[in-house]
């Protein structure tokens, strides 16, 4: 693996700027890499799974660390508003979810008093014991085949409104295929 500081520039650059996030980030997917003895994310991709727990400037760095994209298959977004991401070895079938901890915040706060909130947490994070920053717990994680990378399926095609369904992502309702929007899970409202 890079070091913290190999990979905050490359953070940095792929995000656009270094923010505690980014910091953060970088911490809780080298933490998780080395807890699953992961050396190379890089040559091991295809071993590795990843599930992040948020949308923001922290999963932007897990995806950096990790080598993981979802257009690869490799990382998984669960929309639940955590600083969390877990790792599933794909070889071993073990998994660690590392979490940050809500008193990593406080610890900046009182680690660089003088300093704004951002630029103290940068420092922080980059200095404190991976134990006061996470939290981490092994676990399993059930991985079905159409959600492993490279997994090659049948597509479908929604009887509603004629689109394509890939990685058996189709419902049934009724008795006729359809694709979830057209079942009733849609995030857009067409408009007329």
């Amino acid at each position: 693996m890079k070091t913290l500081e190999e990979y905050l520039k490359l953070a940095e650059a792929a995000h656009g700027h270094l923010c505690a996030g980014q910091v953060l980030g970088v911490r809780l997917a080298m933490l998780g890499m080395r807890e699953l003895g992961i050396e190379d994310p890089i040559r091991e991709r295809k071993r590795l799974v990843t599930y992040v727990e948020i949308d923001r400037c922290v999963t932007d760095a897990v995806a950096l660390v990790a080598n993981c994209r979802l257009g690869k298959r490799s990382l998984k977004f669960f929309d639940w508003g955590k600083v969390a991401a877990t790792f599933v070895d794909l070889n071993t079938g073990k998994g660690v979810r590392v979490a940050a901890r809500e008193s990593s915040k406080q610890l900046a706060r009182e680690m660089f008093p003088e300093m704004d909130k951002d630029a103290g947490q940068q420092k922080a994070y980059a200095v404190l014991p991976d134990a006061e920053l996470f939290e981490t717990a092994w676990c399993k994680v059930d991985v079905p085949p159409e959600d492993l990378p490279g997994f090659k399926g049948p597509r479908v095609v929604c009887a509603a409104c004629g689109e394509g369904i890939n990685f058996k992502r189709e419902v049934v309702v009724d008795g006729r295929t359809l694709c979830r929007a057209c079942a009733g899970e849609r995030y857009f409202r067409p408009e007329k």
